[in-house]
């Protein structure tokens, strides 16, 4: 982290863990996307590193940062549960009004609710919707209503949910500024 964050237009860091299933995700975040770009090079050896440490292979993916709303600082014994989906791209739009308008209203009314993000790649139609809370026990007493809540935005969508996980927030150092 502190090699990663020396690099120009780095402005942050995460870290979701799956302790049962070891599955890691690890997101940094860049001032723009020319900052991000420029980086690769720099990036590339911390990341193998990081990977050959866990124990497992890199998937690297570039997302856009479409939404972001912070209740308040996450606690250390948060959690996030991610949500994947898979929409047209010509729908990602419609995916960011949705999540923007209708959904994110609602979530952050959720028991324990820390923040929530939406993540978008225009060129492949998907998005990735994470929800951070306060703790275990606020993340799955609000299973059930984020069950009907994911199941009736992505029908607003037009878009089809891929995958639900739940994760550990392990670290969470981005400075990313509010963006909903």
């Amino acid at each position: 982290m502190p090699q990663l964050l020396q690099i120009d237009g780095c402005i942050g860091l995460s870290m979701l863990v799956d302790r049962t299933s070891g599955r890691c995700i690890v997101t940094s975040a860049w001032r723009t996307d020319s900052t991000m770009r420029a980086s690769a090079e720099q990036v590339k050896p911390l990341r193998d590193h990081a990977a050959e440490m866990l124990g497992g292979s890199p998937e690297v993916a570039t997302w856009e940062l479409a939404v972001l709303h912070r209740d308040h600082t996450s606690k250390p014994e948060a959690c996030v549960r991610v949500t994947w989906v898979q929409t047209d791209p010509s729908q990602v739009d419609r995916i960011i009004d949705v999540f923007r308008m209708a959904l994110l209203p609602e979530i952050q009314e959720f028991e324990g609710f820390c923040s929530a993000s939406l993540l978008v790649d225009r060129t492949s139609g998907r998005a990735a919707v994470s929800v951070t809370f306060d703790s275990v026990d606020a993340m799955q007493r609000t299973r059930q209503h984020g069950a009907a809540v994911r199941e009736h935005g992505a029908r607003q969508a037009s878009g089809e949910i891929s995958e639900v996980a739940e994760f550990d927030l392990a670290l969470a150092h981005l400075r990313v500024p509010e963006m909903a």
